[in-house]
């Protein structure tokens, strides 16, 4: 997923710091606090209690199509799965807990972000995404969601029950069977139910031009069978929707020849063409977080493809959620209230412990404002006016010279957030192999951390990124390194005439962007190789790019050079080798970049339940990256804004949860998890 930094330009989503953390867990699931970076000493706890009723941890399941409403992936082994009962607390936690539904009385949580939302706050926009999506796990809940303690904490990936309540795989890994919780409701009162959750898988299947890589450029299912469109949704808006729907409906809802069927009102299955080890992973951002496909029929229904329906870019449409949102300020702000109606006011503390995302929230009311300007958002956290600020380069030296006063989050080394540049494989004299390397090789990296990132990024070697250890650098690559004498052997061997000037194009309202082209420029320099940079209007930058066929149609738009930051839309290890080097990437392949041995590995992410199998296709993939060169890996990224970071009063924030892929999704912490110091 591209990141918008301050400027609402689209790049894609580290002060080496310290950053006390406090993680506490549970009935076997953590929940992921973040504490202040500050000169106070604040010790760690953790505590644990039992999962389930039955048993005092955890236990590995063999049965292979059991109950299953968590799952362990640890990134340093071969997927396993584990069971327990879902957000149900042990005897002894029930007995101790008491609702935390208290509502505050009449506080405000001001927060001000940096960037607007782009497409303002509408959910349908499934090409491109909106990001930062503020809405997202406050509004809009997920039907699966992750272990954020373990993921933040030590990289492993537990993928735990949200609005899914439990779920069984079927022993080839196709089907998976997905049962919902009951008696959730949206905030306009129309049900949750499977028939929601079909609709709104099928209208982003719709949305994206029924493409058959709907699902975040993964190619999972088998939709030939499948005939969704305008008259399908029509003749469900007619006759009951998905609310009531009527028998004609549930005829093509319960249809098991389709890939994604209903089997109650309560119950979906999810059928795979191949097995996908990290399916679940799809689910916990973008795709997975619900919304009242109720409201978008009775508003004007969904839109095409071509055009979405533009009725909710200010008029969100209703989640089922613990906040609503009040009001919208095109550019400037959204406030936000208690859902009055919310459906996980009753939860006892052990079942929020279990499930922190659903927690009821700590104050009534809150304001998110949108302010470009670095220096405002500094004065408003300085001031109290907000109680979180997105602090960036420009003021971020006022956040570290004043560790007493000023607290801020980072992100650990094997994070999913990076900073790349595609090089156009596709462009004169780019698309020539010893050229690439001879860039690479000339790059700089410690200064393009420092006047980027004031040095907080660590370097990585893509595509994969260091979380997934089972499928990063497989063959041991070391990063490219800043090399002029070997850069100049490459561009020699490259036997090129007349070196033309290259085009580096990047965002002309993104500071760091430019000091990264710069850097580049200088650099290249030094191999006799010129670089014109063209600063940009997003509009500008963004209309030639699209999915890997468009970029390549495209190419000769696209200059030599492309800078982003990325964070993922899904949290599997397959997210990044289908975004970058795969032509079935629907946006993020910006090298234009595609070789055979390289997707015979993409494919096998999802053909494949074998971890063994998927590694040996992926290692010569990996090698053939490396030797082509199609990206300079700058690096994994540190600070949550990258030149700077979220930032509170040391003290004031006690802990709250932040978007599990990473920033993908989401650039404020979820908000009903802010407690207070």
């Amino acid at each position: 997923m591209e990141i918008r930094p301050s400027s609402r330009i689209a790049i894609s989503r580290v002060l080496i710091a310290v950053i006390i953390v406090l993680v506490i867990i549970v009935a076997g699931v953590g929940v992921y606090l973040a504490t202040p970076k500050s000169s106070t000493t604040i010790s760690s706890s953790q505590t644990s209690t039992s999962s389930t009723s039955q048993t005092s941890s955890p236990q590995l399941s063999t049965s292979s199509s059991s109950s299953q409403s968590f799952s362990t992936i640890s990134t340093s082994s071969s997927p396993s799965i584990q069971s327990t009962s879902s957000l149900t607390s042990s005897p002894s936690a029930t007995t101790t807990a008491t609702s935390t539904s208290t509502k505050a009385s009449s506080n405000t949580l001001v927060i001000d972000d940096a960037n607007w939302p782009s497409s303002d706050l509408n959910q349908l926009l499934v090409l491109g995404e909106p990001w930062p999506a503020w809405l997202s796990y406050d509004v809009y809940q997920p039907l699966l969601t992750v272990n954020e303690s373990a993921e933040y904490g030590s990289g492993t990936i537990q993928y735990l029950p949200g609005l899914v309540e439990n779920w069984t795989v079927s022993s080839d890994g196709l089907n998976y069977s997905f049962n919902l919780r009951q008696g959730v409701t949206f905030s306009d009162g129309n049900p949750f139910n499977a028939y929601q959750v079909w609709l709104e898988m099928y209208a982003f299947y719709y949305l994206s031009g029924n493409s058959s890589t709907w699902l975040e450029s993964y190619d999972l299912f088998d939709m030939l069978p499948v005939h969704f469109g305008a008259a399908t949704i029509a003749l469900i808006n007619q006759s009951g929707g998905v609310v009531n729907p009527s028998q004609q409906s549930l005829s093509i809802m319960q249809n098991s020849s389709w890939p994604i069927y209903v089997t109650s009102p309560n119950s979906i299955v999810f059928r795979l063409s191949t097995p996908f080890n990290y399916f679940l992973g799809t689910l916990v951002a973008f795709e997975g977080l619900v919304f009242d496909c109720q409201y978008v029929l009775m508003k004007g229904g969904f839109g095409t493809a071509a055009q979405i329906n533009s009725n909710f870019n200010q008029a969100p449409i209703p989640g089922t959620g613990p906040y609503v949102v009040d009001k919208v300020a095109e550019d400037n702000y959204v406030t936000f209230s208690q859902n009055p109606t919310y459906w996980g006011d009753n939860l006892t503390q052990g079942q929020i412990a279990l499930q922190p995302l659903f927690d009821p929230g700590h104050v009534k009311n809150v304001l998110v404002q949108y302010k470009a300007d670095d220096v405002a958002r500094y004065a408003d956290l300085q001031s109290g006016a907000s109680a979180i600020s997105m602090i960036e380069s420009q003021d971020w030296n006022l956040v570290l010279a004043n560790p007493a006063e000023y607290s801020y989050y980072t992100l650990p080394p094997w994070a999913g957030l990076i900073s790349i540049i595609g090089i156009n494989t596709n462009v004169y004299p780019t698309n020539i192999t010893d050229v690439r390397q001879a860039i690479v090789h000339a790059i700089n990296y410690s200064d393009v951390s420092v006047k980027a990132f004031q040095g907080n990024s660590s370097r990585f070697m893509g595509p994969e990124y260091p979380a997934w250890k089972d499928f990063y650098d497989l063959g041991g690559f070391m990063p490219y390194q800043y090399n002029i004498t070997l850069a100049r052997q490459y561009l020699s061997e490259a036997n090129i005439s007349t070196m033309p000037t290259l085009t580096f194009r990047t965002f002309a309202t993104c500071s760091y962007c430019i000091n990264i082209a710069q850097v580049l420029q200088s650099d290249l320099a030094q191999i006799g190789i010129t670089v014109n940079i063209l600063a940009l209007t997003s509009s500008a930058i963004f209309a030639p790019l699209g999915s890997y066929s468009t970029n390549l149609q495209n190419s000769q738009q696209l200059g030599n050079f492309y800078y982003t930051n990325w964070a993922p839309a899904a949290l599997t290890p397959a997210d990044y080798w289908v975004t970058f080097v795969s032509n079935q990437s629907l946006f993020g392949n910006f090298a234009v970049y595609y070789k055979p041995v390289v997707q015979n590995c993409v494919s096998l992410f999802t053909q494949s339940s074998n971890t063994s199998l998927i590694q040996a296709a992926c290692e010569p993939a990996q090698k053939q990256i490396y030797n082509d060169a199609p990206y300079i890996w700058l690096g994994v990224n540190t600070l949550w804004y990258l030149s700077g970071s979220i930032a509170w009063k040391t003290g004031s924030i006690k802990s709250f949860i932040i978007d599990p892929v990473w920033s993908g999704q989401n650039s404020l912490p979820a908000f009903n998890t802010v407690t207070f110091g």
